[in-house]
Protein backbone atom coordinates (compact mmCIF):
# COMPACT_ATOMS: atom_id res chain seq x y z
CA UNK A 1 0.00 0.00 0.00
CA UNK A 2 1.30 3.61 -0.96
CA UNK A 3 1.35 6.52 1.57
CA UNK A 4 -1.58 7.76 -0.27
CA UNK A 5 -3.79 4.86 0.62
CA UNK A 6 -2.36 5.89 4.26
CA UNK A 7 -4.14 9.29 5.23
CA UNK A 8 -4.44 8.88 8.42
CA UNK A 9 -0.81 6.98 8.76
CA UNK A 10 0.76 10.85 7.36
CA UNK A 11 -1.36 12.87 8.73
CA UNK A 12 -1.40 11.93 12.24
CA UNK A 13 1.24 9.47 13.21
CA UNK A 14 4.19 11.35 12.25
CA UNK A 15 4.22 14.61 11.70
CA UNK A 16 5.53 17.34 9.44
CA UNK A 17 7.44 18.66 12.80
CA UNK A 18 8.59 14.88 13.19
CA UNK A 19 6.88 14.45 16.65
CA UNK A 20 4.00 11.69 17.48
CA UNK A 21 0.34 13.11 17.85
CA UNK A 22 -2.77 11.65 18.66
CA UNK A 23 -1.24 8.52 19.71
CA UNK A 24 -1.37 9.12 23.03
CA UNK A 25 -3.19 11.91 25.11
CA UNK A 26 -0.50 13.32 27.10
CA UNK A 27 -0.39 15.55 30.18
CA UNK A 28 -1.25 18.91 29.84
CA UNK A 29 2.33 19.88 30.66
CA UNK A 30 3.51 20.38 27.41
CA UNK A 31 0.58 18.45 25.81
CA UNK A 32 0.19 21.17 23.51
CA UNK A 33 3.16 21.81 22.86
CA UNK A 34 3.62 18.30 21.45
CA UNK A 35 0.76 18.14 19.15
CA UNK A 36 1.27 21.85 17.87
CA UNK A 37 5.29 22.54 18.20
CA UNK A 38 8.44 22.43 19.31
CA UNK A 39 8.06 25.25 21.51
CA UNK A 40 10.54 25.54 24.50
CA UNK A 41 8.02 27.81 26.45
CA UNK A 42 5.97 25.61 28.61
CA UNK A 43 3.02 27.80 28.25
CA UNK A 44 3.43 28.97 24.89
CA UNK A 45 1.02 25.96 23.51
CA UNK A 46 -1.81 27.64 22.35
CA UNK A 47 0.39 30.29 19.95
CA UNK A 48 0.68 27.57 16.79
CA UNK A 49 -3.06 27.30 16.71
CA UNK A 50 -4.23 30.56 17.53
CA UNK A 51 -1.77 32.86 15.52
CA UNK A 52 -3.23 34.75 12.32
CA UNK A 53 -6.53 33.54 12.67
CA UNK A 54 -8.64 32.57 9.65
CA UNK A 55 -11.55 34.49 10.09
CA UNK A 56 -9.49 37.69 8.72
CA UNK A 57 -9.15 39.23 11.60
CA UNK A 58 -6.31 41.27 13.09
CA UNK A 59 -4.51 39.11 15.63
CA UNK A 60 -1.23 38.04 17.21
CA UNK A 61 -1.98 34.34 16.75
CA UNK A 62 -0.58 31.90 14.05
CA UNK A 63 -0.55 28.70 14.09
CA UNK A 64 -2.79 26.51 11.99
CA UNK A 65 -0.04 27.12 8.83
CA UNK A 66 2.05 24.33 10.33
CA UNK A 67 -0.46 21.91 10.59
CA UNK A 68 -2.72 22.65 8.19
CA UNK A 69 -1.88 25.66 5.52
CA UNK A 70 0.08 22.88 4.13
CA UNK A 71 -1.50 19.11 4.78
CA UNK A 72 1.13 16.26 4.41
CA UNK A 73 -1.31 14.70 1.72
CA UNK A 74 -0.32 17.23 -1.00
CA UNK A 75 -4.05 18.16 -1.74
CA UNK A 76 -5.25 22.10 -2.07
CA UNK A 77 -7.19 22.85 1.01
CA UNK A 78 -10.36 24.95 0.77
CA UNK A 79 -8.98 28.56 -0.15
CA UNK A 80 -10.03 31.93 1.42
CA UNK A 81 -10.71 33.26 -2.49
CA UNK A 82 -13.47 30.54 -2.23
CA UNK A 83 -16.75 32.00 -2.73
CA UNK A 84 -20.33 30.30 -1.77
CA UNK A 85 -20.92 29.93 -5.55
CA UNK A 86 -17.56 28.15 -6.58
CA UNK A 87 -17.97 25.64 -3.87
CA UNK A 88 -17.52 22.56 -4.64
CA UNK A 89 -20.65 20.28 -4.92
CA UNK A 90 -21.37 18.26 -1.65
CA UNK A 91 -19.70 14.78 -1.07
CA UNK A 92 -22.77 13.02 -0.10
CA UNK A 93 -23.67 9.24 0.87
CA UNK A 94 -26.98 7.78 0.75
CA UNK A 95 -29.05 7.10 3.53
CA UNK A 96 -30.87 4.65 2.74
CA UNK A 97 -28.91 1.49 1.03
CA UNK A 98 -30.14 -1.05 -1.23
CA UNK A 99 -30.10 -3.56 1.88
CA UNK A 100 -31.56 -1.67 4.73
CA UNK A 101 -35.14 -2.42 5.92
CA UNK A 102 -36.44 0.63 7.97
CA UNK A 103 -39.29 1.36 9.27
CA UNK A 104 -42.01 3.93 7.23
CA UNK A 105 -42.00 6.48 9.35
CA UNK A 106 -37.61 6.65 9.20
CA UNK A 107 -38.09 6.52 5.26
CA UNK A 108 -40.41 9.45 5.65
CA UNK A 109 -38.44 11.71 7.95
CA UNK A 110 -35.25 10.57 6.08
CA UNK A 111 -36.69 12.28 2.57
CA UNK A 112 -36.75 15.56 4.53
CA UNK A 113 -40.10 16.50 4.58
CA UNK A 114 -41.01 16.13 8.80
CA UNK A 115 -40.53 14.61 11.34
CA UNK A 116 -41.15 10.51 12.95
CA UNK A 117 -43.84 11.62 14.34
CA UNK A 118 -45.53 14.14 12.14
CA UNK A 119 -44.79 10.87 9.75
CA UNK A 120 -46.89 8.46 12.08
CA UNK A 121 -49.72 11.11 11.67
CA UNK A 122 -49.69 11.17 8.16
CA UNK A 123 -49.63 7.31 8.38
CA UNK A 124 -52.70 6.75 10.48
CA UNK A 125 -54.65 9.35 8.27
CA UNK A 126 -54.08 7.18 5.55
CA UNK A 127 -51.95 9.68 3.17
CA UNK A 128 -49.27 7.88 2.81
CA UNK A 129 -49.06 4.77 -0.09
CA UNK A 130 -46.01 2.03 -0.43
CA UNK A 131 -46.20 0.42 -3.75
CA UNK A 132 -49.54 2.40 -4.48
CA UNK A 133 -51.13 0.66 -1.56
CA UNK A 134 -52.17 2.94 1.47
CA UNK A 135 -50.46 1.54 4.60
CA UNK A 136 -52.08 2.74 8.51
CA UNK A 137 -49.99 0.24 10.02
CA UNK A 138 -47.28 1.66 12.09
CA UNK A 139 -43.67 0.23 12.27
CA UNK A 140 -44.39 -0.95 8.21
CA UNK A 141 -41.21 -1.67 6.78
CA UNK A 142 -40.39 -0.84 3.82
CA UNK A 143 -36.58 -1.10 1.39
CA UNK A 144 -34.44 1.26 -0.84
CA UNK A 145 -36.79 -0.26 -3.75
CA UNK A 146 -40.33 0.16 -2.27
CA UNK A 147 -41.68 3.19 -3.98
CA UNK A 148 -43.21 5.97 -1.03
CA UNK A 149 -45.83 8.46 -1.69
CA UNK A 150 -46.79 11.00 0.60
CA UNK A 151 -50.20 12.85 0.08
CA UNK A 152 -49.80 11.85 -3.97
CA UNK A 153 -45.80 12.98 -3.84
CA UNK A 154 -43.42 10.15 -4.40
CA UNK A 155 -40.67 10.62 -1.71
CA UNK A 156 -36.67 9.18 -1.69
CA UNK A 157 -34.33 9.61 1.60
CA UNK A 158 -32.19 12.91 1.37
CA UNK A 159 -28.16 11.90 0.73
CA UNK A 160 -26.18 12.64 3.90
CA UNK A 161 -24.35 15.81 3.71
CA UNK A 162 -22.00 17.36 5.89
CA UNK A 163 -21.20 21.30 6.38
CA UNK A 164 -18.74 23.20 7.95
CA UNK A 165 -19.71 26.53 9.01
CA UNK A 166 -17.60 29.99 10.89
CA UNK A 167 -20.52 31.07 13.03
CA UNK A 168 -20.67 34.46 13.36
CA UNK A 169 -22.38 36.83 15.95
CA UNK A 170 -25.53 37.43 16.83
CA UNK A 171 -26.50 34.00 15.23
CA UNK A 172 -28.79 31.39 16.48
CA UNK A 173 -28.00 28.35 16.36
CA UNK A 174 -31.39 26.50 15.61
CA UNK A 175 -33.41 25.80 13.09
CA UNK A 176 -35.56 29.16 13.11
CA UNK A 177 -36.74 31.51 15.95
CA UNK A 178 -39.86 32.85 16.77
CA UNK A 179 -38.55 36.31 17.92
CA UNK A 180 -37.52 36.23 14.01
CA UNK A 181 -33.56 36.77 14.64
CA UNK A 182 -31.07 35.81 12.12
CA UNK A 183 -30.51 31.50 12.72
CA UNK A 184 -27.48 29.75 11.09
CA UNK A 185 -29.94 28.09 8.32
CA UNK A 186 -30.16 31.69 7.03
CA UNK A 187 -26.35 31.24 5.48
CA UNK A 188 -27.43 28.02 3.81
CA UNK A 189 -31.12 29.65 2.76
CA UNK A 190 -31.09 29.17 -1.38
CA UNK A 191 -27.71 27.01 -1.12
CA UNK A 192 -28.48 24.02 0.49
CA UNK A 193 -31.34 21.33 -0.82
CA UNK A 194 -31.14 18.95 2.29
CA UNK A 195 -32.41 19.55 5.96
CA UNK A 196 -29.45 19.75 7.89
CA UNK A 197 -29.37 20.55 11.37
CA UNK A 198 -26.95 21.71 13.87
CA UNK A 199 -24.49 19.74 15.76
CA UNK A 200 -24.45 20.77 19.27
CA UNK A 201 -25.42 24.74 19.93
CA UNK A 202 -22.69 27.42 20.30
CA UNK A 203 -24.82 30.67 22.06
CA UNK A 204 -25.45 33.86 20.00
CA UNK A 205 -22.94 35.73 20.63
CA UNK A 206 -20.66 33.02 20.87
CA UNK A 207 -18.37 32.90 17.57
CA UNK A 208 -16.32 30.13 15.53
CA UNK A 209 -16.17 26.19 14.43
CA UNK A 210 -20.18 24.50 14.24
CA UNK A 211 -20.68 21.33 12.07
CA UNK A 212 -24.18 21.03 10.41
CA UNK A 213 -25.39 17.45 8.98
CA UNK A 214 -28.75 15.41 8.29
CA UNK A 215 -26.77 12.33 9.72
CA UNK A 216 -28.47 11.37 12.96
CA UNK A 217 -25.84 8.72 14.09
CA UNK A 218 -22.53 10.69 13.33
CA UNK A 219 -24.58 13.22 15.43
CA UNK A 220 -25.18 11.61 18.21
CA UNK A 221 -21.67 10.08 17.62
CA UNK A 222 -20.43 13.64 18.16
CA UNK A 223 -22.54 15.15 20.63
CA UNK A 224 -22.17 12.40 23.31
CA UNK A 225 -19.35 12.65 26.06
CA UNK A 226 -18.84 9.37 25.73
CA UNK A 227 -16.69 9.76 22.31
CA UNK A 228 -14.35 12.54 23.86
CA UNK A 229 -14.61 14.50 20.68
CA UNK A 230 -12.88 17.58 22.17
CA UNK A 231 -13.49 21.78 20.94
CA UNK A 232 -10.86 24.42 21.36
CA UNK A 233 -12.02 27.76 22.39
CA UNK A 234 -10.41 30.96 22.62
CA UNK A 235 -11.63 32.99 25.28
CA UNK A 236 -11.23 36.64 26.02
CA UNK A 237 -12.07 37.55 29.65
CA UNK A 238 -12.84 41.32 31.46
CA UNK A 239 -9.77 41.25 33.36
CA UNK A 240 -6.61 38.88 33.58
CA UNK A 241 -7.21 35.69 34.79
CA UNK A 242 -4.90 34.35 37.66
CA UNK A 243 -2.63 31.13 37.97
CA UNK A 244 -4.42 29.78 40.99
CA UNK A 245 -7.65 30.45 38.89
CA UNK A 246 -6.05 28.76 35.68
CA UNK A 247 -5.45 25.55 37.52
CA UNK A 248 -8.54 25.22 39.82
CA UNK A 249 -10.05 25.12 36.11
CA UNK A 250 -8.11 22.01 35.03
CA UNK A 251 -8.16 20.47 38.64
CA UNK A 252 -11.96 20.77 38.19
CA UNK A 253 -14.93 22.92 39.49
CA UNK A 254 -18.07 22.29 41.23
CA UNK A 255 -20.93 24.01 39.15
CA UNK A 256 -24.42 23.87 40.13
CA UNK A 257 -25.32 20.83 37.43
CA UNK A 258 -22.31 19.03 38.55
CA UNK A 259 -18.27 18.80 38.22
CA UNK A 260 -16.56 20.33 35.25
CA UNK A 261 -13.13 20.22 34.40
CA UNK A 262 -10.93 21.43 31.23
CA UNK A 263 -9.26 18.76 29.45
CA UNK A 264 -6.57 21.24 28.92
CA UNK A 265 -6.14 25.11 29.71
CA UNK A 266 -3.39 27.53 29.44
CA UNK A 267 -2.97 31.33 29.01
CA UNK A 268 -2.31 32.50 25.03
CA UNK A 269 0.80 33.37 23.92
CA UNK A 270 1.79 36.59 23.35
CA UNK A 271 -1.61 37.79 25.38
CA UNK A 272 -1.92 40.31 28.64
CA UNK A 273 -3.47 37.22 30.67
CA UNK A 274 -7.16 38.12 29.43
CA UNK A 275 -7.11 35.75 26.55
CA UNK A 276 -6.71 31.65 27.16
CA UNK A 277 -7.23 28.66 25.51
CA UNK A 278 -9.40 26.08 27.04
CA UNK A 279 -10.36 22.61 25.50
CA UNK A 280 -13.17 20.22 26.94
CA UNK A 281 -15.32 17.95 25.35
CA UNK A 282 -18.59 17.82 27.32
CA UNK A 283 -21.56 19.59 25.47
CA UNK A 284 -23.05 21.13 28.00
CA UNK A 285 -24.85 24.28 27.84
CA UNK A 286 -22.62 27.66 28.63
CA UNK A 287 -20.22 24.93 29.75
CA UNK A 288 -17.18 27.50 29.21
CA UNK A 289 -18.77 30.70 30.44
CA UNK A 290 -20.03 29.42 33.46
CA UNK A 291 -16.47 28.03 34.26
CA UNK A 292 -15.15 31.69 34.31
CA UNK A 293 -18.33 32.97 35.29
CA UNK A 294 -18.48 31.35 38.41
CA UNK A 295 -15.13 32.32 39.40
CA UNK A 296 -15.78 35.54 39.19
CA UNK A 297 -14.79 36.48 35.41
CA UNK A 298 -17.10 37.85 32.14
CA UNK A 299 -16.78 36.32 29.27
CA UNK A 300 -16.12 39.34 26.62
CA UNK A 301 -15.48 37.04 23.38
CA UNK A 302 -15.96 33.03 22.98
CA UNK A 303 -14.51 31.58 19.58
CA UNK A 304 -14.54 27.76 18.89
CA UNK A 305 -11.69 27.23 16.67
CA UNK A 306 -11.44 23.40 16.47
CA UNK A 307 -13.80 20.53 16.89
CA UNK A 308 -11.66 17.70 16.62
CA UNK A 309 -8.95 18.00 13.86
CA UNK A 310 -11.25 20.39 12.14
CA UNK A 311 -9.95 23.94 11.97
CA UNK A 312 -11.40 27.37 10.66
CA UNK A 313 -8.34 27.38 8.26
CA UNK A 314 -9.25 29.29 4.97
CA UNK A 315 -13.17 30.16 6.19
CA UNK A 316 -13.86 33.59 7.01
CA UNK A 317 -16.59 34.42 9.74
CA UNK A 318 -19.86 33.92 8.29
CA UNK A 319 -18.51 31.52 5.40
CA UNK A 320 -19.20 27.39 5.06
CA UNK A 321 -18.08 24.47 2.99
CA UNK A 322 -19.28 20.89 2.67
CA UNK A 323 -16.37 18.37 4.31
CA UNK A 324 -13.98 16.43 2.11
CA UNK A 325 -14.15 12.61 1.77
CA UNK A 326 -11.21 12.36 3.91
CA UNK A 327 -12.77 14.61 6.51
CA UNK A 328 -16.02 12.71 6.48
CA UNK A 329 -14.23 9.19 7.44
CA UNK A 330 -12.42 10.74 10.00
CA UNK A 331 -15.57 12.04 11.72
CA UNK A 332 -16.78 8.72 11.54
CA UNK A 333 -13.82 7.29 12.78
CA UNK A 334 -13.42 8.99 15.88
Amino acid sequence: MNSDEKPYKKRFDNNVSGEKSFQKRDSFQGGFKKRFGSDNNESGGFKKRFDNNESGEKSSFGGFKKRFDNNESGEKSFSQNDSVENREQPISYPSVRKNDKIRLNRYIALSGICSRRDADEMIEKGKVKVNGQIVKQLGTIVGYKDEVTVEGKTIQPEQYVYILMNKPKNMITSMDDPEGRQTVMDLLQDHVEERVFPVGRLDRNTTGLLLLTNDGTLTKKLTHPSHNVRKLYKVVLDQKISPKDIEKIRSGIELEDGFAQADAIDYVEGGDKTEVGIEIHSGRNRLVRRIFEHLGYQVKALDRVMIGFLTKRGLPRGEWRYLTPKEINFLKMM
